[in-house]
C-alpha cells in the first residue's frame, strides 16, 4: 500500500473505506454537502492544507463538483489538488438503483482507477526511507498514556484539546488520532500534551 503525503477529502464514509484500502493516507469526509455549514470542518482543512495538502477526490456527479467548488473556495488554491474519476456508467452494488445520473462513485471504482487518478492529480507518494523516518506515529495507545482516550475524564481532555487547537468539537478520538498524525510529529504531541 503506498503512503501518500497530502490529506485526502472525499464525500462520505463509503469512499472513505474504498480509498484506505488503496492508500495509506488521512482521508476526511465532507459529509456530502454538511460542510458548507461546518465552519470547525472548513478551519480544519485550511489547516490540513498548509501543513500536508490537500487532494480533493469526490464522485463525477454534479453535486461532486458542486463539493469540489466549494472547498476550492476555502482553500488556498496551491496547496490543492484536484483528482477526478472517469464517468463509468453503473450503480455501486450496495444501492439499489443507480445515481441520478447513472454514474458510479468513488465507492465504485476498481483501485487501480483510483491509484491512477490521484497519480493524474500530482499526488506525492512518500518513499520508502521517508516512511520509515516518519513511522513513528501518535497512537490510540499514546492518546491513552495521556488521559485523551478510554480512562475517566478523557472527553473532557479531549474537549479542551480541541478547543487549544481550534479544532471541530465533534471530533472523536480516532478522527483527532487521523489529524494529529497530519499535523505533528510523536515527539510535538507529547510536547503538547506536557504543557
Amino acid at each position: 500500500m503506498r503512503r501518500l503525503e497530502e490529506v485526502l477529502i472525499v464525500e462520505g464514509r463509503y469512499d472513505k473505506n474504498a480509498l484506505s484500502q488503496v492508500v495509506d493516507a488521512v482521508i476526511l469526509e465532507t459529509s456530502g454537502f454538511g460542510i458548507f455549514h461546518d465552519r470547525q470542518k472548513q478551519a480544519l482543512l485550511r489547516r490540513l492544507a498548509e501543513q500536508r495538502g490537500l487532494i480533493v477526490l469526490t464522485d463525477s456527479d454534479a453535486a461532486g463538483f458542486v463539493i469540489r467548488n466549494f472547498i476550492k473556495g476555502c482553500v488556498p488554491p496551491e496547496r490543492l489538488k484536484q483528482a477526478y474519476i472517469p464517468d463509468v456508467p453503473g450503480k455501486e452494488r450496495r444501492k439499489s438503483a443507480p445515481s441520478k445520473e447513472g454514474k458510479l462513485g468513488v465507492e465504485g471504482m476498481r483501485p487501480e482507477v483510483l491509484l491512477e487518478a490521484l497519480e493524474k492529480a500530482g499526488a506525492h507518494f512518500l518513499d520508502e526511507e521517508r516512511s520509515a523516518r516518519s513511522a513513528e506515529r501518535i497512537s490510540k495507545a499514546d492518546l491513552y498514556r495521556v488521559g485523551l482516550s478510554g480512562g475517566p475524564g478523557s472527553r473532557e481532555k479531549r474537549a479542551v484539546l480541541l478547543r487549544r487547537m481550534d479544532l471541530p468539537e465533534r471530533l472523536t478520538a480516532d478522527g483527532l488520532l487521523e489529524v494529529l498524525n497530519a499535523l505533528m510529529s510523536r515527539e510535538d504531541f507529547f510536547g503538547l500534551t506536557e504543557e
